[in-house]
């Protein structure tokens, strides 16, 4: 299913924390791992400082791709590295472009300060322009990371993003074997108790039932039977997280163009507060 996966790294602690889950999914899906390291040339600093210092991060990049790249050969899973200079963000999306990456792993954060690389606003620009799935990992996790999941959650909601994201989980569960949940949240937390009461028997209820029944139905044309369809009211993130817990997921799989998260480029509500508070991997499609 994924042929090539992209693996930024920026040599951090949590950059490394997050290298395993990486190789665990290149191993299941026999993949070969992109291990790449951008020599962040685009601070003002570096501009009237260039030569020597371009040099040190190159030499820097260089040590991080082939540690990790070691711990790939040590799997034996085939690695490429690469350390090209120039903006985190932009560097990664065309680097997938050009190496027709099918699927790109990365934390939600790395190194802070002056030395900072894989920080939440490069993650999310990654996410929200990527052509490929985006698996964001919390290494700042409490539970294990393994892959392949076992569960793994799709919240619907019945936009075109969600349908995406449907037909990944999809394609993810029937390639590894493992169960398939669906989630919808009417969201009421905007609204007044009254209203709130009467549309939970009216049109928002009638409206989730139709979603949830269109992603059942796809679901059973791949010959999937979805472990579980629910239904819930109030806030989706949080909604979400609980579900996450309760259910042991080990996976959320999402699209990032859904009716209440991506329409601006930089992540704002359900989008920016699952991709950092997330315990569990979140796909991004």
């Amino acid at each position: 299913m994924y042929d090539q996966i992209l693996f930024p790294t920026d040599g951090s602690e949590p950059a490394d924390a997050v290298l395993d889950y990486a190789l665990q999914t290149a191993s299941e899906h026999e993949a070969t791992i992109h291990i790449l390291h951008v020599a962040d040339t685009n601070r003002d600093s570096l501009v009237r400082t260039r030569g020597d210092v371009i040099d040190v991060l190159e030499q820097e990049g260089q040590k991080i791709v082939e540690e990790s790249a070691q711990r790939a050969t040590e799997r034996g899973i085939s690695s490429v590295s690469e350390v090209p200079q120039g903006d985190p963000h932009k560097t990664i999306i065309n680097y997938s472009e050009q190496s027709d990456i099918d699927c790109i792993v990365m934390p939600t954060h790395g190194r802070r300060g002056l030395q900072r690389f894989l920080l939440g606003s490069v993650t999310e620009r990654v996410i929200n322009t990527a052509e490929a799935p985006v698996i964001a990992v919390n290494p700042e996790r409490d539970r294990p990371l393994k892959y392949p999941p076992q569960h793994i959650l799709v919240p619907i909601d019945g936009s075109r993003g969600a349908e995406h994201a449907l037909t990944e989980a999809i394609n993810v569960a029937n390639a590894t074997g493992e169960a398939l949940h669906l989630l919808h949240v009417v969201e009421t937390g905007s609204l007044g108790p009254d209203v709130r009461a009467l549309l939970k028997e009216g049109e928002l209820t009638e409206r989730a039932n139709e979603i949830m029944d269109e992603a059942s139905g796809r679901a059973a044309e791949a010959s999937l039977d979805p472990a579980s369809s629910v239904i819930e009211h109030g806030n989706p993130s949080k909604v979400i997280r609980d579900h996450i817990t309760e259910n042991g997921i080990d996976l959320v799989v999402m699209g990032t163009h859904g009716r209440t998260d991506f329409s601006r480029y930089i992540m704002g509500g359900v989008s920016a507060k699952l991709v950092r508070t997330s315990p569990v991997p979140v796909m991004w499609v």
